[in-house]
Order: structure tokens, then C-alpha cells, then sequence
């Protein structure tokens, strides 16, 4: 049987949940993260204060996706930021991360925004292959552009 598409958003109640699986995100990749209890706590706030948008899939749940939105001084309409979107191993190719991915921008449309942006690592051909596939470019403005780069740095 395949896992439920049906994407939701997350409440307050929710916040163990998405923390677990965020530190699972983390933790596959070798990426350093708090405690679940911390986790658990910060991402409690970011729902509450309304920072962060969080959206669930399957019953487990099964992933997940984080939305942020900021002020555009050019446009005047929000920005939509992608920050994480994350699927359990065990059920990845089964249509969960392109059902947070759709419900991610639908979200974003819904609040206003007009565009969406994510970053993801190169050697992530699958994400990359997914967010193609829903017209991300990383092609500064005309398909045959150059390549836009993201930085970032530990303050």
C-alpha cells in the first residue's frame, strides 16, 4: 500500500513531530543539529509566532516542509523561501516529496507571494531532479543565463 499524499499544515501540536524529523534531515547528511527537546521547542515558536510555516505528509508523518516568507521592497508582495523539505528514506520515490513541493508553492500563492526560492547541494540529484520538474531554474534570468550560486557563512 502506498503512503498518503495528503498534505496538511502543521499546528503547535505537531512540533515533536516535524523536530524528529528534522533531526533526522540533519543527521542523514551529516549535518550538526540540537537536541530534539530543542528542536522540539524552537520549531513550537516558529509555528506559534508564525516565523515558519510547516507542512506535514502522511500519517506518520512521513516529511516535511519549511516554508519562511519575506517582504519584497522591488515587487511589494511577500517572498517564499523553501528553507527545508524532507522525506524518511524508506518512502522517498513515492510522490511525498513532490505532494510537499506542489503544496509548498500553493501555500506560497495562497500568502500572497510572487516567487518561491530553495537552495539545495549539487551532488543532490534527486531534489534537484524534483524541483526542475516543477520549473525551478538555477539559471539567472533566461534559460540559458549563468548559473546563480548560493552562498552562505557561519557568523
Amino acid at each position: 500500500m502506498s503512503p498518503d499524499p495528503a498534505v496538511r499544515v502543521a499546528s503547535e501540536a505537531d512540533a515533536a513531530a516535524v523536530a524528529g524529523l528534522l533531526y533526522d534531515f540533519n543527521t542523514e547528511f551529516g549535518e550538526p543539529v540540537p537536541e530534539i527537546g530543542v528542536l522540539t521547542e524552537r520549531i513550537y515558536e516558529h509555528i506559534e509566532h508564525g516565523e515558519s510555516t510547516f507542512l506535514l505528509v502522511g500519517g506518520g508523518p512521513e516529511g516535511f516542509a519549511q516554508l519562511r516568507f519575506r517582504p519584497s521592497l522591488i515587487t511589494g508582495a511577500p517572498d517564499a523561501y523553501l528553507e527545508e523539505l524532507y522525506v524518511a528514506p524508506a518512502l522517498r520515490g513515492k510522490g511525498l516529496g513532490r505532494a510537499l513541493l506542489e503544496a509548498a508553492m500553493e501555500e506560497a500563492r495562497r500568502r500572497g507571494a510572487g516567487r518561491i526560492d530553495l537552495g539545495t547541494s549539487e551532488d543532490d540529484t534527486a531534489a534537484r531532479s524534483l524541483y526542475e520538474s516543477a520549473g525551478f531554474t538555477n539559471r539567472e534570468g533566461r534559460p540559458d543565463g549563468p548559473v546563480m550560486l548560493y552562498y552562505e557563512r557561519d557568523l
